[in-house]
Protein backbone atom coordinates (compact mmCIF):
# COMPACT_ATOMS: atom_id res chain seq x y z
CA UNK A 1 0.00 0.00 0.00
CA UNK A 2 1.24 3.26 -1.02
CA UNK A 3 0.54 4.67 2.58
CA UNK A 4 2.50 2.33 4.23
CA UNK A 5 5.35 3.63 2.29
CA UNK A 6 4.86 7.43 3.90
CA UNK A 7 6.44 9.02 6.60
CA UNK A 8 4.29 9.08 9.51
CA UNK A 9 4.48 12.95 8.76
CA UNK A 10 2.77 13.21 6.13
CA UNK A 11 -0.07 10.64 7.24
CA UNK A 12 -0.81 12.84 10.11
CA UNK A 13 -0.85 15.79 7.29
CA UNK A 14 -2.97 14.18 5.26
CA UNK A 15 -5.36 13.16 7.86
CA UNK A 16 -5.18 16.73 9.22
CA UNK A 17 -6.36 17.86 5.54
CA UNK A 18 -8.95 14.92 5.04
CA UNK A 19 -11.03 16.31 8.48
CA UNK A 20 -10.46 19.58 7.35
CA UNK A 21 -12.24 18.89 3.55
CA UNK A 22 -14.78 16.74 5.65
CA UNK A 23 -15.64 19.91 7.97
CA UNK A 24 -15.71 22.19 5.10
CA UNK A 25 -17.89 19.83 3.42
CA UNK A 26 -20.68 20.04 5.54
CA UNK A 27 -20.15 24.04 7.18
CA UNK A 28 -20.61 27.41 5.71
CA UNK A 29 -16.83 27.82 4.16
CA UNK A 30 -17.45 25.66 1.57
CA UNK A 31 -20.44 27.16 -0.10
CA UNK A 32 -21.25 24.12 -2.04
CA UNK A 33 -24.75 24.79 -1.56
CA UNK A 34 -27.64 27.29 -2.48
CA UNK A 35 -27.98 30.47 -1.38
CA UNK A 36 -30.11 31.13 1.44
CA UNK A 37 -31.74 34.20 3.07
CA UNK A 38 -29.83 35.80 5.04
CA UNK A 39 -26.61 34.58 2.83
CA UNK A 40 -23.40 37.30 2.18
CA UNK A 41 -22.78 36.74 -1.48
CA UNK A 42 -20.16 38.92 -3.48
CA UNK A 43 -21.74 40.24 -6.37
CA UNK A 44 -19.09 40.43 -8.91
CA UNK A 45 -20.19 43.26 -11.31
CA UNK A 46 -16.95 43.02 -13.62
CA UNK A 47 -12.66 41.79 -12.71
CA UNK A 48 -12.67 45.48 -10.85
CA UNK A 49 -16.04 46.02 -9.10
CA UNK A 50 -17.71 43.85 -6.67
CA UNK A 51 -19.34 44.41 -4.13
CA UNK A 52 -20.52 42.30 -0.60
CA UNK A 53 -24.71 42.00 -0.30
CA UNK A 54 -26.93 40.56 1.97
CA UNK A 55 -29.56 38.42 0.65
CA UNK A 56 -32.97 39.56 1.81
CA UNK A 57 -36.23 37.86 0.22
CA UNK A 58 -37.83 41.11 -0.75
CA UNK A 59 -34.26 43.21 -1.40
CA UNK A 60 -33.30 44.82 -4.34
CA UNK A 61 -29.44 45.34 -5.96
CA UNK A 62 -29.67 48.76 -7.62
CA UNK A 63 -26.82 49.38 -10.41
CA UNK A 64 -25.82 50.46 -13.57
CA UNK A 65 -27.31 47.46 -14.89
CA UNK A 66 -30.94 47.43 -13.60
CA UNK A 67 -32.53 46.04 -10.89
CA UNK A 68 -31.53 42.64 -9.58
CA UNK A 69 -33.95 40.97 -7.25
CA UNK A 70 -32.70 38.88 -4.19
CA UNK A 71 -35.54 36.48 -4.85
CA UNK A 72 -34.70 35.26 -7.72
CA UNK A 73 -31.20 34.71 -6.00
CA UNK A 74 -32.55 32.16 -3.41
CA UNK A 75 -32.22 28.64 -4.21
CA UNK A 76 -29.28 29.08 -7.08
CA UNK A 77 -25.89 28.11 -6.12
CA UNK A 78 -23.01 29.96 -5.48
CA UNK A 79 -21.25 30.90 -8.93
CA UNK A 80 -24.54 31.56 -10.45
CA UNK A 81 -25.20 34.46 -13.14
CA UNK A 82 -28.34 36.53 -13.23
CA UNK A 83 -30.19 38.71 -14.86
CA UNK A 84 -31.26 41.76 -14.57
CA UNK A 85 -34.94 43.92 -15.60
CA UNK A 86 -32.52 45.18 -18.55
CA UNK A 87 -31.68 41.61 -19.81
CA UNK A 88 -28.06 42.68 -18.35
CA UNK A 89 -26.13 39.74 -15.74
CA UNK A 90 -23.96 40.11 -12.59
CA UNK A 91 -22.35 36.88 -11.25
CA UNK A 92 -23.12 35.30 -7.53
CA UNK A 93 -20.02 34.19 -5.54
CA UNK A 94 -19.24 32.74 -2.04
CA UNK A 95 -17.70 35.29 0.61
CA UNK A 96 -14.45 33.43 0.19
CA UNK A 97 -11.33 34.75 2.23
CA UNK A 98 -9.69 36.27 -1.20
CA UNK A 99 -12.78 37.67 -2.30
CA UNK A 100 -13.70 38.83 1.07
CA UNK A 101 -10.71 40.94 1.23
CA UNK A 102 -11.06 43.24 -2.05
CA UNK A 103 -14.85 44.12 -0.83
CA UNK A 104 -14.35 44.66 3.14
CA UNK A 105 -14.80 47.69 5.08
CA UNK A 106 -11.48 49.23 5.17
CA UNK A 107 -11.28 50.61 9.16
CA UNK A 108 -7.45 50.45 8.85
CA UNK A 109 -5.07 49.48 6.29
CA UNK A 110 -5.48 45.72 5.68
CA UNK A 111 -3.43 42.64 4.26
CA UNK A 112 -3.83 41.89 0.38
CA UNK A 113 -3.45 38.26 -0.85
CA UNK A 114 0.40 38.15 -1.75
CA UNK A 115 1.45 38.82 1.86
CA UNK A 116 -1.57 36.87 3.10
CA UNK A 117 -0.92 33.69 1.64
CA UNK A 118 3.52 33.88 2.45
CA UNK A 119 2.33 34.59 6.34
CA UNK A 120 0.18 31.32 6.50
CA UNK A 121 2.78 29.51 4.71
CA UNK A 122 5.71 30.58 6.39
CA UNK A 123 3.40 30.70 10.18
CA UNK A 124 2.95 26.69 9.32
CA UNK A 125 -0.71 27.00 10.16
CA UNK A 126 -2.60 23.80 9.47
CA UNK A 127 -6.11 22.22 10.86
CA UNK A 128 -6.09 22.21 14.44
CA UNK A 129 -3.78 25.40 15.12
CA UNK A 130 -3.96 27.91 18.02
CA UNK A 131 -3.41 31.21 16.59
CA UNK A 132 -2.72 34.15 18.18
CA UNK A 133 -3.33 37.69 16.35
CA UNK A 134 -2.70 41.35 17.31
CA UNK A 135 -3.95 43.80 15.64
CA UNK A 136 -7.20 42.81 14.27
CA UNK A 137 -8.33 45.81 11.97
CA UNK A 138 -10.39 45.18 9.31
CA UNK A 139 -10.02 41.58 9.90
CA UNK A 140 -8.64 40.67 6.04
CA UNK A 141 -5.76 38.54 7.62
CA UNK A 142 -7.89 36.80 10.19
CA UNK A 143 -10.75 35.63 7.86
CA UNK A 144 -7.61 33.65 6.00
CA UNK A 145 -6.21 32.39 9.35
CA UNK A 146 -9.82 31.02 10.55
CA UNK A 147 -10.11 29.09 6.96
CA UNK A 148 -6.87 27.55 7.56
CA UNK A 149 -7.17 26.38 10.93
CA UNK A 150 -10.52 24.94 10.71
CA UNK A 151 -11.95 22.49 11.45
CA UNK A 152 -10.48 22.27 14.90
CA UNK A 153 -8.55 25.48 15.71
CA UNK A 154 -9.22 28.83 16.78
CA UNK A 155 -7.53 32.09 16.19
CA UNK A 156 -8.01 34.87 19.24
CA UNK A 157 -6.90 38.25 17.74
CA UNK A 158 -6.98 41.25 19.51
CA UNK A 159 -7.37 45.19 19.21
CA UNK A 160 -6.54 48.03 21.61
CA UNK A 161 -9.79 49.95 19.68
CA UNK A 162 -13.22 49.07 21.12
CA UNK A 163 -15.42 49.85 18.16
CA UNK A 164 -12.91 48.24 15.66
CA UNK A 165 -12.97 45.14 17.34
CA UNK A 166 -16.99 45.45 17.38
CA UNK A 167 -16.92 46.07 13.86
CA UNK A 168 -14.74 42.78 12.75
CA UNK A 169 -17.06 40.79 15.10
CA UNK A 170 -20.51 41.25 13.49
CA UNK A 171 -17.77 40.66 9.55
CA UNK A 172 -16.82 37.19 11.52
CA UNK A 173 -20.77 36.86 12.30
CA UNK A 174 -21.72 37.58 8.68
CA UNK A 175 -19.26 35.41 6.86
CA UNK A 176 -19.46 32.44 9.23
CA UNK A 177 -17.04 32.00 10.92
CA UNK A 178 -17.30 33.20 14.82
CA UNK A 179 -17.06 29.76 15.97
CA UNK A 180 -13.39 30.12 14.90
CA UNK A 181 -12.42 33.22 15.70
CA UNK A 182 -13.03 35.01 19.50
CA UNK A 183 -12.35 38.92 18.92
CA UNK A 184 -10.42 40.53 22.02
CA UNK A 185 -10.07 43.90 23.53
CA UNK A 186 -6.69 44.50 24.69
CA UNK A 187 -3.50 46.89 24.10
CA UNK A 188 -1.24 43.81 23.76
CA UNK A 189 1.43 46.37 23.27
CA UNK A 190 1.11 47.69 26.81
CA UNK A 191 -0.31 44.57 28.92
CA UNK A 192 0.71 41.62 26.81
CA UNK A 193 -1.16 38.24 25.79
CA UNK A 194 -3.50 36.75 28.27
CA UNK A 195 -1.93 34.55 30.67
CA UNK A 196 -4.38 31.92 29.75
CA UNK A 197 -2.71 30.89 26.45
CA UNK A 198 0.85 30.67 27.62
CA UNK A 199 2.76 28.05 26.37
CA UNK A 200 -0.29 26.94 24.00
CA UNK A 201 -0.04 28.85 20.73
CA UNK A 202 1.63 27.34 18.05
CA UNK A 203 2.00 30.46 15.72
CA UNK A 204 1.46 34.29 16.84
CA UNK A 205 1.31 37.28 14.30
CA UNK A 206 2.39 40.82 15.54
CA UNK A 207 0.65 43.89 13.61
CA UNK A 208 1.64 46.99 15.86
CA UNK A 209 3.23 49.94 15.41
CA UNK A 210 6.19 48.79 18.76
CA UNK A 211 6.28 44.93 18.06
CA UNK A 212 9.34 45.13 19.92
CA UNK A 213 7.31 46.16 22.99
CA UNK A 214 4.78 42.81 22.52
CA UNK A 215 7.81 40.37 21.32
CA UNK A 216 8.47 39.04 24.84
CA UNK A 217 4.62 38.41 25.55
CA UNK A 218 4.57 36.24 22.04
CA UNK A 219 7.28 34.32 22.92
CA UNK A 220 5.67 33.07 26.67
CA UNK A 221 2.63 32.25 25.00
CA UNK A 222 3.85 30.03 22.03
CA UNK A 223 5.00 26.66 22.20
CA UNK A 224 8.44 25.00 21.51
CA UNK A 225 9.40 25.58 18.24
CA UNK A 226 6.66 27.82 17.87
CA UNK A 227 6.56 30.58 14.80
CA UNK A 228 6.47 34.51 15.02
CA UNK A 229 5.45 36.99 12.44
CA UNK A 230 5.57 40.92 13.01
CA UNK A 231 4.37 43.13 9.77
CA UNK A 232 6.14 46.45 10.03
CA UNK A 233 5.45 48.98 7.17
CA UNK A 234 9.12 50.37 8.07
CA UNK A 235 12.59 48.95 8.44
CA UNK A 236 13.54 50.73 11.38
CA UNK A 237 10.25 48.76 12.78
CA UNK A 238 12.12 45.92 11.74
CA UNK A 239 15.75 46.84 12.77
CA UNK A 240 14.33 47.56 16.57
CA UNK A 241 12.42 44.16 16.53
CA UNK A 242 15.22 41.79 15.18
CA UNK A 243 17.45 43.26 17.89
CA UNK A 244 14.36 41.94 21.02
CA UNK A 245 13.95 38.92 19.04
CA UNK A 246 17.56 37.57 19.56
CA UNK A 247 17.31 36.95 22.78
CA UNK A 248 14.81 34.42 22.60
CA UNK A 249 13.99 33.39 19.34
CA UNK A 250 16.06 31.98 16.52
CA UNK A 251 15.99 31.42 12.08
CA UNK A 252 15.11 34.99 11.91
CA UNK A 253 14.62 36.29 8.58
CA UNK A 254 12.75 39.22 7.15
CA UNK A 255 10.87 39.40 3.57
CA UNK A 256 9.17 41.93 1.26
CA UNK A 257 6.42 40.74 -0.96
CA UNK A 258 5.85 42.60 -4.36
CA UNK A 259 3.62 40.79 -6.60
CA UNK A 260 2.72 42.20 -9.95
CA UNK A 261 -0.16 41.27 -12.32
CA UNK A 262 -0.51 40.95 -15.84
CA UNK A 263 -3.82 41.44 -17.92
CA UNK A 264 -5.00 38.53 -20.69
CA UNK A 265 -7.33 40.09 -23.02
CA UNK A 266 -8.17 39.13 -26.29
CA UNK A 267 -7.54 41.32 -29.41
CA UNK A 268 -7.19 41.25 -33.11
CA UNK A 269 -3.39 41.97 -34.23
CA UNK A 270 -2.28 43.32 -37.63
CA UNK A 271 -0.72 40.83 -39.63
CA UNK A 272 2.40 42.03 -42.00
CA UNK A 273 3.01 40.72 -45.50
CA UNK A 274 5.19 37.71 -46.20
CA UNK A 275 6.99 37.16 -48.96
CA UNK A 276 8.55 34.05 -50.26
CA UNK A 277 12.16 35.73 -50.68
CA UNK A 278 12.13 36.96 -47.43
CA UNK A 279 15.07 36.05 -45.20
CA UNK A 280 13.73 36.74 -42.02
CA UNK A 281 11.70 33.48 -40.59
CA UNK A 282 8.53 34.33 -39.12
CA UNK A 283 6.02 31.95 -37.89
CA UNK A 284 2.92 30.60 -40.38
CA UNK A 285 -0.30 32.74 -40.31
CA UNK A 286 -3.56 31.27 -42.39
CA UNK A 287 -4.59 32.28 -45.14
CA UNK A 288 -7.60 35.17 -45.13
CA UNK A 289 -10.66 33.20 -46.55
CA UNK A 290 -11.19 32.99 -50.23
CA UNK A 291 -7.29 34.27 -50.99
CA UNK A 292 -5.83 32.56 -53.79
CA UNK A 293 -3.08 30.23 -53.58
CA UNK A 294 -0.45 31.54 -55.20
CA UNK A 295 -1.04 35.02 -53.96
CA UNK A 296 2.79 35.92 -53.61
CA UNK A 297 2.77 34.39 -50.42
CA UNK A 298 1.00 36.86 -48.50
CA UNK A 299 -0.18 35.88 -45.50
CA UNK A 300 -2.35 37.60 -42.53
CA UNK A 301 -4.54 36.27 -40.02
CA UNK A 302 -8.03 38.01 -38.45
CA UNK A 303 -8.43 35.69 -35.70
CA UNK A 304 -8.76 37.50 -32.14
CA UNK A 305 -5.17 36.50 -30.18
CA UNK A 306 -4.70 36.08 -26.27
CA UNK A 307 -2.40 39.48 -25.52
CA UNK A 308 -0.67 39.44 -22.34
CA UNK A 309 0.75 42.69 -20.62
CA UNK A 310 1.72 43.84 -17.25
CA UNK A 311 -1.43 45.70 -15.01
CA UNK A 312 -0.72 49.48 -14.92
CA UNK A 313 -2.40 49.60 -11.09
CA UNK A 314 0.49 47.44 -9.62
CA UNK A 315 0.74 47.18 -5.93
CA UNK A 316 4.16 48.27 -4.49
CA UNK A 317 5.67 48.06 -1.01
CA UNK A 318 3.03 47.11 1.61
CA UNK A 319 5.36 46.35 4.34
CA UNK A 320 7.92 44.00 5.50
CA UNK A 321 7.19 40.54 6.91
CA UNK A 322 9.79 39.16 9.87
CA UNK A 323 9.50 35.87 10.73
CA UNK A 324 11.17 33.79 13.84
CA UNK A 325 10.52 30.66 15.59
CA UNK A 326 11.35 30.33 19.27
CA UNK A 327 14.08 28.72 20.57
CA UNK A 328 13.92 25.45 22.18
CA UNK A 329 15.73 25.22 25.93
CA UNK A 330 16.55 21.74 27.09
Amino acid sequence: MLYRCLPICLLFFFSAVLEACEYLAANKLSFNRCIKDGDLVIVYERYDTMKAVKVSEDGVLQNRFGAFKHSEWIGKPFGSKVLSNKGAFVYLLAPTPELWTLVLSHRTQILYIADISFVVMYLEIVPGCLVLESGTGSGSLTTSLARAVAPTGHVYTFDFHEQRAASAREDFEKTGLSNLVTVGVRDIQGEGFPDEFCGRADSVFLDLPQPWLAIPSAGKMLKPDGVLCSFSPCIEQVQRSCETLKSDFTDIRTFEVLLRTYEVRQKILESFPVNEGDSIERPPRKRRQGSAEGSNGTECSSSPTPVIRPSGEARGHTGYLTFARLKCFV
